[in-house]
């Protein structure tokens, strides 16, 4: 007599870490499941911000707790067709983007702070010698060195391109979806903010060749 082993089917398996927490909170409202989802990216939104906000780690930080909660209050909409990272980046994005069209005085007057004091850290000796280390631009992104006097070279489009690419850490597809543009154009920003940004690095440090920026 043969037998017949009968096997049973396999569960379904989640290959994104983020779905069964964001089903937990469409599904029934787990607040703890969306505490989770938190955790595991705030790092990466508040360091995003910071690098739009020009280092205002409180600004950011304010900036961050808005995002989260918009995330929360939409998560009904969120349809997967991005994935979450990107969804909650887009947030972020368009939470920094509408603070600074809004243009309060106390905004105006922080970004005006920050530009005095990145002014005088510029001048310093420790920030030339950071400067003067940066050998390439994917050394410098790769380093935490503060580059914000050559980010403020770039235009706003390729400000954000950067950004979105090198400390959000998307790629080139998921940053153009954050910010509802062409991947085309996207890749444009990013071409000519990163030329801009080795043409800004090299004239801290004339000592630098052309060479070592490819």
């Amino acid at each position: 007599m043969t037998s017949h082993a009968t096997s049973l089917p396999e569960a379904p398996t989640l290959e994104d870490p983020d779905q069964l927490l964001l089903q937990q909170v469409q599904q029934h409202d787990d607040r703890r499941a969306f505490a989770a989802l938190v955790v595991r990216h705030q790092g990466a939104v508040r360091a995003l911000l910071r690098r739009l906000t020009r280092g205002d780690a409180g600004w950011a930080d304010e900036l961050a707790q808005e995002a989260f909660l918009r995330a929360y209050q939409n998560l009904a909409n969120f349809r997967g067709e991005a994935c979450f990272r990107t969804w909650l980046i887009r947030i972020a994005t368009h939470v920094f983007l509408e603070q600074r069209r809004r243009g309060d005085a106390q905004l105006q007057a922080r970004t005006q702070a920050l530009d005095e004091e990145s002014d005088e850290r510029q001048s310093s000796a420790d920030v030339l010698a950071q400067a003067n280390a940066a050998l390439s631009l994917s050394h410098t992104v790769a380093l935490s060195l503060d580059v914000q006097r050559a980010l403020d070279v770039l235009s706003e489009p390729e400000r954000q391109a950067i950004v979105q690419c090198y400390w959000g850490d998307l790629s080139h597809a998921e940053a153009a979806q954050a910010l509802g543009c062409p991947l085309g154009t996207l890749k444009t920003h990013l071409l000519r903010g990163r030329a801009k940004l080795e043409t800004a690095l090299l004239a801290w440090d004339p000592r630098q060749t052309s060479e070592q920026c490819k």
